[in-house]
């Protein structure tokens, strides 16, 4: 599991840095999900490999249960960007799953491409420094 000084690290990269930053601890740890129960992992495997952008969050798009799920909403829906949520209060099999399956211990996660891109505040620093619209932008192109 990544330590608070490597995710501390990680957030103050810039992106291209943030994303092999993120690579390079996701190689040191176990496998993404390993511990899971096969069913669950193979479920949450389905969600993010189904949709381009999703965010494991406390509510939904509708309605945040949180402040930072609600930035993140907005951040994503002021790019313009569709995506889809989870509202993982409904589950708690999936909020704890989630957790380990990401190797991120809080809440919103993002899912772009079918890989983890961060929580709520690696989010707002891409979207401040606009490496989140190049991101998306590229998406649209491919």
């Amino acid at each position: 599991m990544r330590s608070v000084q490597q995710a501390q690290q990680c957030k103050s990269n810039t992106s291209s840095s943030r994303r092999a930053c993120v690579q390079v601890q996701a190689s040191a740890s176990p496998q993404q999900g390993s511990g899971l129960a096969p069913e669950l992992k193979a479920s949450i495997d389905q969600l993010v490999a189904e949709n381009t952008i999703l965010v494991f969050m406390k509510g939904n798009r509708q309605a945040p249960q949180c402040g930072f799920s609600n930035s993140v909403c907005q951040i994503l829906t002021a790019v313009g960007a569709t995506y889809t949520t989870v509202n993982i209060l409904e589950d708690a099999r999936m909020r704890t799953g989630m957790k380990e399956y990401s190797q991120w211990p809080t809440f919103p996660q993002v899912y772009v491409d079918g890989e983890f891109y961060g929580g709520a505040d690696i989010l707002m620093q891409s979207y401040q420094n606009g490496d989140l619209v190049e991101l998306l932008e590229k998406l649209r192109l491919s």
